[in-house]
Formats: C-alpha cells, structure tokens, sequence
C-alpha cells in the first residue's frame, strides 16, 4: 500500500509513550508532536507513500466557538491568489509564490526516467520521497502564510474560484495544482472558524481585475498577460494584482451591506476537511 488512512472511533488511549487501540492492547511507542488536551474521541491512522505512519487525535475539549469579529473596512484585508506572485493583498503586502515543484522537476524528471527503465523498488523510493518533500514544503508554505493572514486581520475577503475548471487549461494546471489554491482556502476557512475571524467572498464573475478601484474604469481588453496596464480614462498605471485585491475587498464589504453575504456567516468546516489538512500540527509519529 502506498498511502492512506483508517479511523478508529473509540477505545483510544494514550499511556506512557504509548498509543493503546484495539488489536494492539500492548500499545504502540509514539513521538508525541504535543500533549493532548481534553477527551480523546477518534485517533486516525495515517501512511505516507515513504512508509512513514502518523496518528491524528481528535479531542472534546469542551470550549465554546470563538465569536465571530465585527467586520470593518479598516480591520478586513481583500487578497488575490495568482502564479506569478501567490498572493497580493489589498494593503500592497506580496507573498512570493515558492513554485516548490517546479524546482524539484529536474530531480523528479531524472528519477522518473531511472524509475521507468528499472522499475527497482529504490528508485520508487527515491521518487516517493521527492513527491513527499514537495507535498510538505507546499503545506508548510500555505499554513505560514495563512497564519499570517488571520492573525493581522478580522476579515478576509477572497475570490471564490472554480479550480477544478481551471485546472483543465493544460498550459496552466501544472502551476495551479502546484500552487494549491483550494487547499490554502480551506486552510485559511478553518483557521477563520477556530479565531472567530470572517471569510468574505465574492462570486467568480465580478470584474474585479478589469474594473479600475479609483475611477471605475472598465478594461475589457485586458488579458491575463497584462501585469500592468494604463487607464484609458483617468491615465494612472494600474497593477493588475493589487487593484484585483483592493476591488475583491471593496465588493465583499458591498456584499455585507446589502445583506446579500449571509450564507458566508456561522459555517463551521468538516472535521474531515480539519484533521486532514491540520495534520502535521496534530499528528504523533509512530515508530519513528
């Protein structure tokens, strides 16, 4: 087996070093990431294509949900996801986008090559634990970044975008799927949920690149290679990126008022979709 995962529901202990389930009464020895805190209710078992085991425990802890924070215009940030650069924010903070597996191809392309014509098991190694560093380079990236996100904002207003159709475009799905959108939204969906902060967002439609935030310009010429591009009508060079972070803010904040935003308020995320993407934060390793 390559990789994958199984609950176990109930009976779960852990007791000096050890994690205590059904079948193995005599415990297995753990590295504990952290201590637990509260009632254990599930423990899930994970393997990497490595080889390497991990146990997630899911815990009661009895504490109520964090009440979400009054939304502002001055504490509510509207942010751009893109290939080029990952992130813009509409204060003008960038976040560099790391290409973790476009740097590792050459490696990935070498040991593939090894790989095809061997067919050896260590080479297959080799490529699973090139595959693995990629994988946990990319989720250390988007939970740092999503970190910093909640903690200097009360509001978050993003795009939502239909990556799944995206992907489709042969020329851009390498870059897409290598800069994980979906995942950092889930990322920064529950992180909001956990700090009682506020995800806003507005429908994939608006025009939130093409429309110019100071004088409301529309650029129906614009294309996704203009980085850059000069308003016909009030002359100001405008920034593709920014100005779609500034509008995807101005229109979520316009949402709010008219009320039509409600069914972005009071969803909790999966405790799935929580364990799953949370997991190096909460997970013990087994044997080592």
């Amino acid at each position: 087996m390559n990789g994958g995962s199984f609950n176990i529901p109930q009976n779960v202990l852990l007791e000096n070093g050890k994690l205590i389930i059904p079948k193995f009464k005599k415990g297995i020895d753990i590295v504990f990431h952290r201590p637990t805190k509260g009632d254990i209710r599930q423990a899930t078992i994970s393997r990497t294509p490595t080889g390497k085991y991990f146990v997630s425990i899911l815990c009661e802890t009895g504490e109520p949900i964090k009440p979400k924070a009054i939304i502002k215009e001055n504490t509510t940030v509207g942010i751009d996801l893109g290939i080029k650069t990952y992130l813009v924010a509409s204060d003008g903070k960038e976040f560099d986008n790391p290409k973790f597996l476009r740097k590792a191809q050459s490696k990935l392309k070498y040991v593939q090559r090894k790989y095809s014509k061997h067919k050896g098991k260590r080479t297959k190694q080799k490529l699973a634990i090139l595959h693995e560093k990629v994988a946990n380079q990319r989720k250390d990236f988007l939970h740092q970044t999503s970190s910093e996100l909640i903690k200097n904002h009360e509001s978050i207003a993003i795009e939502d975008l239909a990556v799944s159709n995206m992907v489709k475009n042969h020329n851009l799905a390498q870059s897409i799927s290598d800069a994980g959108w979906s995942t950092f939204v889930n990322i920064l969906e529950y992180k909001a949920e956990w700090y009682g902060k506020n995800i806003l967002k507005i429908g994939r439609f608006e025009p939130s690149s093409k429309l110019h935030a100071n004088c409301g310009h529309i650029n129906k010429e614009l294309t996704l290679s203009d980085r850059e591009w000069t308003c016909s009508k009030c002359g100001e060079v405008v920034s593709m990126d920014l100005n779609a972070a500034i509008n995807i803010k101005s229109f979520s904040l316009k949402n709010i008022l008219s009320g039509t935003d409600r069914k972005n308020q009071g969803k909790l995320p999966t405790l799935v979709g929580a364990l799953t993407l949370e997991a190096h934060h909460i997970s013990y390793a087994v044997g080592g």
